[in-house]
């Protein structure tokens, strides 16, 4: 599209262009342009910064407002170099003098730009389609987890639990036939109902959130009862305040970043204390984990955890900081808008 008030200009813009193969409209003036771009988008407009009716940077504010959004070279008169450096900070792709060259340089410009256009389109859909398939590989491996933590709690948990009863009852039977025979069963018994707690542990590891509005807070809650057991630190909730988070997806990844933060804590902070918090506040669903141990490396180093973290976020639309003070610990936030 030409936005010119010039007539004579616009035709001899409009024929160079569309002998260059190039669907060109006209448009006479800033509100003609206003009217014409509300209906229809083009792909590039020409933008002559003095129109009669309104200066070619209240258009674009006047575009602005109404969230219109169209890439745009700039057309400008001899003096007005300074005006279109301007413009090229405020979005401008690009400038054309109006002198006795601009029909010969104008249809390079224009090329030029629209392959610019076209390749950042095709890289925002590159990336785009990384982040889905990303994203998607996330979610399968995911469920890929519940579908294991399930088999083994409902099947090879619940068969071993078979075993051991048999075991039991067993014991009784041959007990009063052979003592060691029946002393044997009963180790054997025993160690079964430590292979079905292992079972059991492991698939809550691979499948920790069940289908109930309170999944991520018990979850959480679960996580730390675990962490206490190993006796190597404290682990303790502060606040479990918001509001159950119904987006299932965001809730396994924030159960993982607390997860993953508590396993950095417990083999490398040397800390005696890890703090967790969830909570919703201004605006935001909150996770904090922090702790009271050495900090992070000075090098920098902050491993593949960190980094899954920090992934993890991105993939719902959180942000991650991570705040590590040397010989006081590491907090580890993890916020995501509440409307996302």
């Amino acid at each position: 599209m030409v936005v010119d008030d010039d007539e004579g200009l616009s035709l001899l813009i409009s024929d160079t262009l569309r002998a260059g193969g190039y669907v060109v409209a006209v448009a006479g003036s800033g509100a003609a342009a206003l009217a014409a771009l509300r209906e229809r988008r083009p792909d590039l407009m020409l933008l002559d910064l003095q129109l009669k009716d309104m200066a070619g940077a209240a258009l674009l504010d006047r575009l602005k407002q109404e969230k219109i959004a169209v890439p745009f070279v700039v057309v400008t008169g001899q003096g007005d170099e300074k005006v279109a450096v301007e413009m090229m900070k405020q979005g401008a792709l690009d400038y054309v003098m109006k002198d006795t060259g601009i029909l010969d340089l104008l249809p390079a410009v224009v090329k030029r730009v629209l392959v610019a256009l076209e390749n950042e389109r095709s890289l925002a859909a590159a990336q785009a389609e990384r982040s889905r398939l990303e994203r998607e590989v996330l979610d399968t491996s995911e469920r890929e987890r519940q579908r294991f933590g399930a088999d083994l709690h409902d099947g090879v948990g619940q068969e071993l639990t078979a075993i051991e009863l048999m075991c039991v009852g067993l014991k009784d039977e041959v007990a009063a036939l052979d003592s060691q025979l029946g002393k044997q069963i009963d180790r054997i018994a025993g160690m079964l109902r430590r292979t079905i707690a292992q079972t059991r542990a492991l698939a809550r590891g691979l499948s920790p959130l069940d289908d109930q509005p309170e999944a991520l807070q018990n979850g959480l809650a679960d996580l730390v009862e675990r962490a206490n057991s190993l006796g190597r630190l404290r682990c303790r909730v502060e606040n479990l305040s918001a509001r159950p988070l119904g987006d299932r997806t965001a809730a396994g990844h924030f159960y993982r970043i607390a997860q993953e933060a508590i396993n950095n804590a417990v083999k490398h902070s040397g800390a005696s204390e890890v703090i967790l918090r969830w909570e919703e506040k201004g605006g935001a669903f909150r996770l904090e984990v922090s702790d009271n141990g050495k900090g992070l490396p000075k090098d920098g180093a902050r491993g593949m955890g960190l980094g899954i973290m920090n992934y993890r976020a991105g993939m719902i639309g959180a942000n991650l900081t991570v705040d590590s003070r040397p010989g006081k610990g590491v907090s580890v936030v993890c916020a995501m808008p509440a409307k996302r």
